[in-house]
């Protein structure tokens, strides 16, 4: 390629904002962000410096995220984290309009209707926090240790089907990461493929 075309081709790519310009980096600082909860709280990834955090993206209406919910996968793995001192943030990333958008009166509604039990649930409406991500599917998985850095990034498990059956025998990649990091050790596995339903910007 000349010069001229790959200046060309890297103008391109600013100009449509390529996502893989912006994607976040396993062993790098994860992206700071600020949102509201769905108690109208500001939010940041600031202010959980120094302790692990797990990032979830949700929308009700995905039939991969409700395999989750529906069999309480969800509930039960963020009621044991965040007793374990883990911060378990979701994040409706939905836009107005769209299919899983929730406001603050819908989100607490649906926390209770599900059991739900994250640290607290950001209502990403704009999609400035799931952008700087590159969130893309729900349940779109993201593990941040101690030290800010992006520990994992991908799927919850390795079952990448909407069959509730198949949570049974799955390889929880969020909990297994948790491991790795609470005993000391690089996550074996940082990266795998995200599935679901795509986020709805």
């Amino acid at each position: 390629m000349t010069p001229r075309r790959t200046i060309l081709a890297a103008a391109l790519a600013l100009a449509a904002g390529s996502p893989a310009l912006a994607a976040p980096v396993i062993n790098q600082p994860a992206p700071a962000f600020t949102a509201v909860d769905a108690d109208g709280r500001t939010r940041s990834l600031n202010e959980f410096r120094g302790k692990i955090v797990v990032l979830e993206w949700t929308n009700q209406g995905c039939p991969y995220v409700r395999k989750h919910y529906d069999t309480r996968n969800m509930q039960a793995l963020q009621q044991r984290l965040t007793g374990e001192g883990v911060v378990w943030l979701t994040v409706a990333s939905s836009a107005p309009g769209k299919q899983g958008h929730l406001d603050a009166a819908g989100a607490k509604a649906m926390l209770r209707e599900q059991g739900a039990k994250p640290t607290a649930l950001l209502l990403d409406q704009d999609g400035k926090v799931g952008k700087a991500y590159d969130a893309r599917v729900t349940p779109h998985m993201y593990v941040v240790g101690k030290d800010g850095r992006l520990a994992y990034m991908g799927g919850i498990d390795d079952r990448a089907t909407s069959d509730k059956a198949d949570i049974r025998g799955a390889k929880n990649y969020v909990s297994a990461a948790l491991a790795d990091l609470r005993a000391g050790r690089p996550v074996a596995q940082p990266v795998s493929k995200p599935y679901g339903c795509s986020v709805k910007y």
